[in-house]
């Protein structure tokens, strides 16, 4: 009876960890396709900046593929208003989407030289 015990818990243990081992490597690229076109639709600002600014932008899926910007929080207005108007509205790919259908996506945004 112990050894039918012991092959049980031997079992389980094998099959869990099995389990948490084996991941979805196309869920992981999701997040970094959004983050690659954010990165190209952000490109080439048309202001100076005289310091490096982070910002955290949310974004939401809409029905249509586009994104919605829905807060950047930064304390630049400038910063805030050019992503609001390069990203409002920009169509996805459903590659690039996914499943998921709003995003925090951490932006910064170099000093000009």
């Amino acid at each position: 009876m112990k050894t039918l015990k012991m092959l049980v818990l031997v079992l389980a243990i094998t099959f869990s960890s099995v389990l948490s081992a084996s991941t979805d490597s196309n869920e992981n690229a999701k997040p970094i396709a959004i983050t690659e076109t954010v990165g190209e639709l952000l490109k080439s600002p048309d202001f100076q900046l005289n310091k490096d600014v982070d910002a955290m932008v949310t974004i939401f899926i809409n029905q249509d593929d586009e994104m919605v910007v829905l807060s950047v929080d930064t304390e630049i207005k400038s910063v805030e208003n050019y992503i609001k108007s390069r990203l409002n509205y920009k169509k996805l790919s459903k590659e690039a989407i996914g499943y998921r259908k709003s995003f925090k996506i951490p932006v910064k945004i170099m000093q000009s030289n």
